[in-house]
């Protein structure tokens, strides 16, 4: 079958015919040509646009995690997002990032291998000024740390690592530990350097400081998830059902949320040259009956109708009829 052209090649061609810049001629014989396309198989694609997409869902989610924390941590207005998802070969990823950065490596228990969670000096130095009540300025001494620098800084990644396991929490229950913190990643070899890893860079903005974080996962770590970021599993979980206690504690929750109740008194209309020659003692006339029940308003709906009267001294309503509903609603 011959391919389909698209409306853009298809408006091409006519106006290159149009134009004389190219022949039926021309035309026949580059179909006739034998199309081939490159492949690079050092960058071979190991996941699929449906796991990318997930993999896209989970970080966005870790992403968001992130932001509540710092702010709260670092009392700083502090904002987080997934800048982009792709998966490249681990040579490529190594030459991405700073010849000198943070470098967490995480064993993500109970899965295999260890994936590294990289924090760009700028921003962890941000973090790091926050934490001791800077304005979140940023300082490059990544090569002269001293010991009290190394453990707030250990503290925040520590942080992270825990957010990354609750972000997890819908595919996997994972255990994350923290192994070691590196800062040149050309000493660091995890995988092969053809092996094709998940690389998710987070833009970080801190305070007047930003930077890119980024999460390198092998596809050793994800070998054993993959079923688990299909569309299928992914909706699948989400469509499933409570569980008895899930329930109840909802519905205590629920029981204690407070609606507002309005009673309607009645209703008038009067013109605007009426409205602005009211004084003291004028009366107006209300459309309501004194036979007739009152409307209770819940939420601004009409649910029930009753009538007025006294409960210890204090203006009440009996209710003596429910409007749509059964008596369970």
């Amino acid at each position: 079958m011959a391919d389909v052209l698209s409306q853009g090649e298809i408006d091409e061609l006519l106006s290159a015919l149009t134009t004389g810049e190219k022949s039926a001629e021309d035309l026949l014989k580059v179909e006739a040509e034998k199309k081939v396309r490159t492949y690079d198989f050092k960058r071979a694609l190991r996941f699929s646009k449906d796991q990318m997409r997930n993999l896209s869902r989970i970080h966005e989610n870790y992403a968001r995690i992130l932001t509540t924390y710092f702010s709260a941590r670092l009392r700083s207005l502090v904002q987080i997002q997934v800048a982009s998802v792709e998966q490249v070969p681990y040579e490529e990823y190594v030459r991405s990032i700073p010849s000198m950065t943070f470098l967490n490596v995480v064993e993500p228990r109970p899965l295999s291998g260890r994936f590294l969670l990289e924090t760009n000096p700028n921003v962890a130095y941000a973090m790091f000024d926050r934490v001791l009540g800077g304005r979140g300025t940023s300082i490059n001494k990544i090569d002269n740390l001293t010991d009290i620098e190394k453990n707030i800084l250990s503290g925040l990644f520590d942080s992270m690592v825990r957010s990354f396991a609750e972000a997890w929490s819908s595919v996997v229950q994972l255990e994350p530990v923290s192994e070691v913190t590196e800062v040149n990643p050309h000493f660091l070899q995890m995988v092969s350097p053809n092996e094709t890893v998940v690389v998710i860079s987070l833009a970080t903005s801190i305070a007047e400081t930003s930077g890119l974080m980024t999460i390198c996962l092998p596809h050793v770590v994800l070998e054993d998830v993959l079923p688990k970021l299909t569309n299928h599993h992914w909706f699948q979980e989400q469509r499933r059902s409570i569980s008895p206690e899930e329930e109840e504690m909802m519905n205590r929750q629920l029981k204690k949320t407070t609606i507002d109740v309005a009673v309607e008194l009645g209703r008038s209309t009067i013109t605007i040259e009426e409205f602005l020659k009211l004084s003291i003692d004028d009366v107006i006339t209300l459309d309501q009956e004194l036979s007739s029940p009152l409307h209770m308003n819940v939420g601004g709906a009409l649910k029930f109708k009753g009538q007025p009267g006294l409960q210890r001294d204090r203006m009440a309503i009996q209710v003596t009829d429910i409007v749509g509903g059964t008596e369970d609603e």
